[in-house]
């Protein structure tokens, strides 16, 4: 799920990764486009989508800042979706480039 689209820099120094699951009323909210939104303003790379579940699955990578600022977000959601849960574990960095929406 790479892409050049925001021209997010893909070199792995000082970046980290975080896969991300969400729980709660998260789909049908504008929570996938809300968080590609928030990521690519922030330099984040990576991927949203919506699992068969009901949740919402997110890999980020960017500087650890910029990741966690999205993170925060994500346990708030758009204005619509109320977030229950947030798990969330760290992964090595795979030098993604721009964020898609899946």
């Amino acid at each position: 799920m790479d892409s050049a689209a925001d021209g997010t820099a893909a070199s792995g120094v000082g970046r980290v990764r975080r896969h991300v699951i969400v729980s709660g009323m998260v789909q049908g909210v504008f929570f996938r486009d809300s968080c590609r939104r928030r990521a690519r303003e922030r330099g984040v790379a990576g991927w949203v989508r919506n699992r068969p579940d009901g949740t919402v699955e997110a890999v980020l990578e960017g500087d650890e800042g910029s990741v966690g600022t999205v993170l925060a977000w994500m346990r708030e959601g758009p204005r619509y979706a109320r977030v229950d849960h947030v798990q969330t574990w760290g992964e090595e960095a795979q030098g993604l480039v721009g964020f898609e929406v899946d």
